[in-house]
């Protein structure tokens, strides 16, 4: 039997991880959960939002499916840790939000991110399926800013050939599990030719041991404009941290938003699974939020320790719901809420 941390988070958070976890529990994987508190719902009790629960949870389960958690636009809000790093040296470390510390303090070095399309998903788009590769660690993304003076603020960009190797590895190893054969290296090393650069050259020489692959190579903005107009001639895409940020939430929108978006944080040790989308708390409470991305993140969680049989039967259920249309949430064409529309896939795993 396998634990699994789980952490509801913020906004609609609580009820898209219940439904996640019904869901699961129904499907026979051999796995059990352990609740934990984090996020701005966790403050008032713990006086932090992160809790040292919920490193000794996943410390302890290696895994976490976890909630959206909400982050404030600007000012100076900061996560503080005080705990051991990998090396075992004990000091306090901030970040701009809860979702960074726990990539950072586990070292959850690559995003994974699939995209494709669902029967019953309106979408612009047919035939997409991407497999998006973001590097966790690095580049803008970690918030290394400062004020240089009252008129000017500037932030550090970081890239490492470490960081960048480290995740060229990881998404060729993942492609050839699955099949897959074509990578595309995203950057903007034109302008910014020493990081963006590195990160290039990096993971060129780093694929180019492996012939099986085809490798290309795409700026940031050809990327972009490409999706919009033919998003099916890609397969998998390598990016530095910011913009894979920036391009996984666009390329979510080829499909039918992030209410269909799953992602994963993996690390040598650890992983983390969670749905994309925000804690949405203008619909906290309503029993309206769509629990579909959090419900393949559990897929994809499941695959990764092996239990590929529950999560075939949850993704062959969620589908089947999908195509009938009526048990599904409001955004999706439904009427149903998050509760009825997990007791339907449900219904279709002990059919």
């Amino acid at each position: 039997m396998r634990s699994i941390t789980l952490i509801p988070g913020d906004g609609i958070g609580p009820e898209v991880t219940r439904a996640a976890r019904e869901v699961v529990l129904a499907s026979g994987a051999a796995v059990r959960f352990e609740e934990v508190a984090a996020g701005q719902s966790a403050e008032p009790e713990h006086g932090t939002p992160l809790p040292r629960a919920v490193f000794d949870s996943i410390e302890n389960t290696k895994l976490a499916l976890k909630g959206p958690t909400q982050t404030p636009f600007g000012g100076d809000y900061r996560v503080t840790v005080e705990r051991a790093d990998s090396s075992g040296k004990t000091g306090k470390r901030t970040y701009p939000s809860v979702a960074i510390a726990l990539r950072k303090e586990f070292e959850l070095f690559v995003n994974v991110r699939p995209v494709r399309n669902y029967p019953g998903v309106a979408s612009r788009f047919e035939h997409v399926d991407l497999l998006i590769f973001r590097e966790n660690s690095e580049d803008l993304y970690l918030g290394l800013e400062r004020m240089v003076d009252e008129g000017t603020a500037e932030a550090i960009k970081i890239i490492s050939v470490r960081g960048t190797a480290r995740v060229t590895r990881f998404a060729l190893d993942y492609m050839k599990r699955l099949g897959r054969r074509q990578l595309t290296i995203v950057h903007k090393a034109n302008v910014l030719k020493l990081t963006d650069g590195l990160f290039l050259r990096t993971a060129q020489d780093i694929s180019k041991p492996h012939p099986e692959f085809t490798v290309n190579q795409r700026l940031v903005d050809t990327l972009c404009m490409e999706l919009v107009m033919r998003p099916e001639e890609y397969d998998c895409l390598l990016l530095p941290n910011l913009y894979g940020d920036i391009v996984s939430d666009l390329a979510a929108g080829l499909v039918g938003g992030l209410g269909a978006a799953p992602g994963a944080n993996i690390g040598a040790e650890y992983a983390t699974f969670e749905a994309v989308h925000g804690s949405a708390p203008d619909i906290a409470g309503k029993d309206v939020a769509n629990p579909m991305a959090m419900i393949l993140s559990a897929v994809m969680l499941l695959r990764h320790i092996g239990e590929a049989a529950a999560a075939d039967r949850i993704e062959h259920a969620l589908i089947e719901v999908l195509r009938e249309k009526h048990r599904v949430t409001r955004d999706l064409g439904g009427t149903a809420g998050t509760r009825a529309m997990a007791a339907a896939i449900i219904e279709k795993l002990k059919a």
